[in-house]
């Protein structure tokens, strides 16, 4: 049995519920943290199929891949349909890295380096073997954040693709924790510096507890609330 440390009750309808209220401000702030400035009501804008003046074609299209992703994650989870396999990250990266990494839709062929920090990604002959170990790991694991949030920094670090590494952690953290009926972390762009710093302290030591501290605080406390109605 699954146990969290807010001692929610899980209710997959209304976790799914809120988080797609919420979808506009997931994309907004994924996209600000990665350097692609639109405000909530030009994303909300796109997202109702009209196109915003003053952006690039490109980081528009980005918009609506990681709109596009998290509907197919929504449709996956109500069909009951979401694992966490090689087969099922490499369908939703498809959609995620579209037009936008060196590969998509695959695990990367070759090496990449992590701005900012010294240390270096697994060689891709590795990643099939990790992958299947960050999945056992989880096993070990009791409190359904911890789990979730195990996904997100072990696909953070590993980079088993070329680009959208970390968006696509936070997918399959978030669909993991929808899947299992409890609400998304979202993490929003105005700590974008304290994600960062600790981040590049994550990849150095492989510790996840700082952020798991932090990504849990991410989580807000009115839908804590809502969950607990």
């Amino acid at each position: 049995m699954n146990e969290n440390r807010w001692d929610m009750k899980p209710n997959k309808a209304k976790a799914i519920m809120i988080a797609k209220r919420q979808l506009a401000e997931f994309v907004c702030d994924a996209v600000n943290l990665e350097g692609i400035n639109f405000t909530l009501p030009e994303i909300q804008t796109l997202l109702d199929g009209v196109t915003v003046g003053g952006h690039k074609i490109n980081d528009q299209q980005i918009v609506l891949n990681q709109a596009d992703t998290w509907r197919m994650l929504f449709r996956l989870i109500e069909k009951n349909q979401f694992e966490v396999t090689h087969e099922k990250v490499c369908a939703l990266h498809l959609i995620a890295a579209k037009d936008e990494a060196l590969e998509w839709g695959q695990f990367r062929s070759g090496g990449v380096t992590i701005s900012g920090t010294e240390y270096i990604p697994p060689s891709a002959d590795l990643l099939s073997e990790l992958f299947e170990r960050m999945v056992n790991d989880s096993y070990k694991l009791s409190d359904i954040y911890d789990k979730a949030i195990h996904f997100f920094l072990t696909m953070a670090r590993c980079q088993f693709f070329y680009d959208v590494n970390k968006r696509m952690g936070r997918f399959i953290m978030n669909g993991f924790l929808l899947s299992c009926g409890y609400p998304a972390i979202n993490l929003p762009v105005k700590r974008q510096l304290e994600f960062n710093q600790l981040m590049l302290s994550f990849y150095k030591t492989g510790d996840q507890k700082q952020m798991n501290f932090f990504l849990c605080s991410c989580l807000d406390e009115k839908i804590i609330k809502i969950m607990n109605e």
